[in-house]
């Protein structure tokens, strides 16, 4: 969580949740400023040096709810009376004190003695911390038991006191060096906070849990359906590969806590690198990254090292073709490149001639070739080796893009194709959730030429890649040299437990079999709705890669039915949009994954065709352009039974598409197809104005009734 002052929201990183209005003008939330990201402003975007951690942020805020801001206050007070309580105890032993002013955490100077007085605290279970050698930090947080009050005996203070000398003696002493409040005046707020109504209503576990549930019944999420977003790899997160999250040996770890305290991660650890590293066909793994994006930086940070370390300055150009992803084009601004863009053809490949033609205008320069395998298209590239050995003969390096790894796992490793270093995203292919945006690890591969400069961390528990080698059974053979791109030496272990899990239980033969599932099922989507929609690229046998690309500009020229009409009338058939407009505006781009069932499959077809039937019939005059169930989806509850139904359709076709579309030679696939009903918490949601009314303060929503 981050603010900045009015004027600089347009440079803000991240998505941003404003408040719109919907149809009926009701206040509805949504995404807000979307043109400042990345898949629009390219190599000028913002967005992609921060990753949207949006379950954790969820937790966090939840945390608020509940307490309250006399809650919060309280546990404020609670710890800072806590921090307090021991520098007046240790002041009165005798210790220097170094703060007079602190909230959380008490610094004690101990001239030549702070390893020692760390280590003694190591052996009684304390993790202190060395800030040098005479010096010694202490924090303190709502877990801490025994400062405050002394009621808790046995608390912390009981292991903490013997390593301070400090005895029951001191207890009571006030230094006056030490202020009683300890926070100043100056710092301290006065104004109220948290003052929506959300933040003092539910403090009851309860209430909490109602207000949970009434938030996660307005979701459509994966335990209701398929959500076939394309390029985003929506797969099943399976219970098992979760369960460990929830173990406080993997959770409750500090992120710099000795080696000797955290073998069994490091094992973890080092067997997912190892794993990762064979799957990819690259030398070795950092799993620092938080996200796609950071991965993306820190690959494109290691060419830049590996240029500059041979005295390659001048090679800062990186070419990127026009159908890449927005943030390699971000990264490679950021990593300090210049952005070169290479033209595709017309069937969505590289044109090779035009790459050659850049190559061969800015060879002395060529840092780099950003490309996506398979392509960002949805299609197995046949002349990626051309391409990639074109960008080597030049004296460039070769950075493939891991977003589409769900179509390759288990049967081409972007080592043997070619690449030098690659991010993957273990939110995507390996089964990390990231619903709503987080939290991810885009692991960074590379072969082992660019190895000393992926990022390292000055408080790494192991120098060596992977910390244990299974082939040696000692240190492994690669240290990372480069600087870090994130906070923590390992980014986020404690969900690395969910991709460990997965590739163990698949095994190689699981992995592939997914693999080919995902393949299959995105050519079955493809296939039953050519008819229907144009699949704008395929191979050259006419197949697609794991997702494909229905063109709706030929219906909207017929019908003027547009993408958005699509997109939101799929909304009351039950189903997530598909990526709508990326690569190519106008389109639906569909990714099914290997995790949807045959039934899941046929129901979002069927979906599909209800809706080109609907809108042939707006075509045909059998309901008016500017009223009909597609430019009016989609529709709530209390629209549907609010006043008088003054629509040219009805409205169970408004509620309950499927009954009046659904083939009867399909129909008995449908048989739930009621009780699977999604009702969306709101109709269609005025963009332009949520622009124009940028509010992202979260107000109370009465203030928007208007």
């Amino acid at each position: 969580f981050f603010a900045v002052a009015e004027g600089l929201e347009r440079q803000m990183p991240g998505r941003l949740i404003g408040v719109s209005r919907d149809a009926d003008g009701r206040p509805a939330y949504r995404l807000t400023l979307q043109a400042r990201e990345q898949h629009i402003r390219r190599d000028k975007a913002t967005s992609n040096i921060c990753t949207a951690q949006v379950l954790l942020a969820v937790l966090a805020a939840m945390y608020a709810v509940y307490h309250g801001p006399a809650g919060l206050r309280q546990i404020a007070i609670d710890v800072a009376e806590k921090a307090n309580r021991f520098a007046r105890r240790a002041a009165a032993a005798g210790h220097d004190v170094v703060h007079t002013d602190f909230f959380d955490t008490v610094q004690i100077r101990v001239p030549g003695k702070a390893k020692a007085l760390a280590a003694t605290a190591h052996a009684a279970g304390l993790l202190l911390h060395v800030a040098d050698d005479d010096t010694i930090q202490i924090s303190f947080d709502e877990l801490s038991t025994g400062f405050a009050t002394g009621i808790l005996a046995g608390g912390d203070d009981v292991l903490i006191d013997p390593i301070f000398g400090l005895t029951p003696e001191v207890a009571s002493t006030t230094v006056a060096t030490v202020s009683d409040t300890a926070v100043p005046s100056a710092l301290r707020r006065s104004d109220e906070i948290l003052t929506h109504p959300v933040f003092n209503t539910h403090h009851s576990e309860t209430s909490m849990m109602r207000f949970l549930k009434r938030l996660a019944d307005k979701d459509f999420a994966l335990d209701r359906g398929m959500i076939p977003l394309g390029s985003c790899t929506m797969k099943l997160n399976a219970a098992t590969e979760m369960e460990a999250v929830t173990w406080r040996e993997f959770g409750g770890v500090h992120p710099f806590a000795p080696a000797a305290d955290v073998g069994g991660y490091l094992l973890l650890i080092s067997q997912l690198e190892e794993w990762l590293t064979e799957l990819t066909g690259y030398d070795t793994i950092s799993l620092q990254p938080n996200a796609g994006s950071q991965g993306e930086l820190a690959g494109l940070l290691a060419i830049r090292g590996y240029h500059l370390s041979r005295g390659d300055d001048h090679r800062d150009t990186c070419l990127i073709p026009s159908s890449a992803h927005g943030t390699n084009a971000a990264s490679a601004v950021l990593a300090g490149m210049k952005v070169v863009v290479v033209a595709c053809r017309d069937n969505g490949d590289v044109d090779i001639d035009d790459l050659r033609a850049k190559i061969s205008e800015h060879g002395d320069n060529l840092a780099a070739l950003m490309v996506t395998y398979p392509s960002t298209h949805g299609v197995y590239e046949h002349g990626i080796r051309e391409i990639t050995g074109a960008v080597h003969d030049a004296g460039g390096q070769v950075y493939i893009d891991g977003a589409n790894l769900n179509a390759l796992l288990g049967f081409a490793r972007y080592g043997d194709i070619g690449g030098d270093v690659s991010h993957l995203n273990l939110h995507k292919t390996f089964a990390i959730p990231h619903g709503g945006g987080g939290p991810g690890v885009g692991p960074v591969g590379a072969k082992a030429h660019l190895a000393p400069f992926l990022p390292g961390h000055p408080m790494a528990q192991a120098a060596s890649h992977p910390a244990f080698d299974s082939a040696t059974g000692g240190d492994g053979p690669f240290v990372h040299g480069g600087g870090p791109v994130t906070a923590a030496p390992f980014g986020s272990p404690s969900i690395l437990p969910i991709s460990w899990a997965y590739v163990r239980m698949m095994g190689s033969d699981g992995l592939r079999q997914a693999t080919a599932a995902a393949v299959l099922s995105a050519n079955y989507v493809a296939t039953r709705l050519r008819e229907h929609y144009p699949v704008l690229y395929a191979g050259e046998n006419g197949l697609v890669a794991h997702e494909c690309i229905l063109d709706l500009r030929p219906l909207t020229a017929e019908t003027g039915v547009t993408v958005d009409d699509v997109a939101k009338r799929l909304v009351d058939y039950g189903f997530h949009a598909p990526t709508m407009s990326f690569p190519v505006p106008g389109t639906l781009m569909v990714e099914p994954t290997e995790s949807e069932d045959l039934g899941e499959l046929d129901r979002f077809i069927e979906a599909m065709i209800g809706i080109k039937r609907e809108a042939d019939a707006v075509a045909a005059g059998e309901w008016p352009a500017d009223d009909n169930p597609l430019v009016n989806a989609p529709h709530t509850a209390e629209c549907l039974v609010a006043g008088e139904w003054n629509h040219a359709y009805s409205r169970e076709v408004a509620a309950y598409p499927f009954r009046g579309v659904v083939s009867d030679t399909v129909s008995g696939l449908f048989s739930r197809v009621d009780q699977l009903k999604y009702w969306p918490p709101v109709r269609r949601v005025d963009g332009a104005y949520g622009d124009r009314n940028l509010a992202c303060a979260c107000p109370d929503p009465s203030a928007f009734a208007d």
